[in-house]
């Protein structure tokens, strides 16, 4: 596991510092590091919500002074057309950011249609168990809070893999500590999970990926 800006010479801005490498979003950032080998002067970066791929097209466009379009699925299908071919006749590189590619994500302009076939899709993961600790461990760290590591792994293996769990997480960490005015303990955290019913009383895995659709 990695800091982002560790392996890669990135401006090291205070959102670039933090972003975290695992084998979840490794592919992604490999392939963004060198965008002058890409096939075609675009690619597309997917992921499940706050799994971190805004962050990582703002690292890359301050990096590289590419154009990023962040939802691009939400977009006029001829904005991001018309982008496209201005990135091949500039050379400059365009990342299109979206939750899903093609066919889930559903084109209806047959020329756009064809061109992201022909563009690379760079995908981040679930969150895989290093990385689910390490953003427990983050996400608790920017409200003030210290997460131990004993404590990141415990929820970690149990949580449901998914980035807006480790939200949920955090937020019942954080409410649990201020309402019972203590340090985190590994015992506040099993109580703060199973009260928010992200984990059941025998410390299992709940799964919530329905609800995920409420959180933006």
């Amino acid at each position: 596991m990695n800091q982002f800006g560790l392996p890669f010479d990135w401006p090291a801005e205070e959102e670039a510092t933090d972003f975290i490498v695992t084998e979840a979003n490794q592919a992604a950032v490999r392939h963004l590091e060198s965008p002058g080998s890409w096939p075609v002067r675009v690619a597309l970066l997917t992921g499940p919500r706050k799994s971190g791929k805004s962050l990582l097209g703002r690292i890359f466009a301050a990096r590289t002074q590419a154009q990023v379009i962040d939802d691009a699925d939400q977009r006029p299908e001829d904005m991001v057309f018309h982008a496209w071919n201005s990135a091949q006749e500039s050379r400059t590189p365009l990342l299109l950011i979206a939750e899903n590619a093609p066919p889930i994500w559903a084109v209806r302009l047959p020329d756009l249609r064809s061109r992201l076939q022909a563009t690379p899709v760079l995908t981040i993961s679930a969150p895989d168990v290093p990385l689910a600790e390490a953003l427990l461990v983050k996400l608790l760290a920017k409200r003030g809070l210290a997460l131990m590591a004993d404590s990141a792994a415990y929820a970690a293996a149990r949580l449901e893999r998914s980035y807006i769990a480790l939200e949920r997480a955090a937020d019942a960490i954080d409410a649990a500590s201020l309402s019972q005015k203590r340090a985190i303990t590994l015992p506040l955290v099993r109580h703060a999970l199973e009260s928010a019913h992200l984990i059941d009383s025998q410390g299992g895995r709940r799964e919530h990926s329905g609800d995920e659709a409420e959180i933006d």
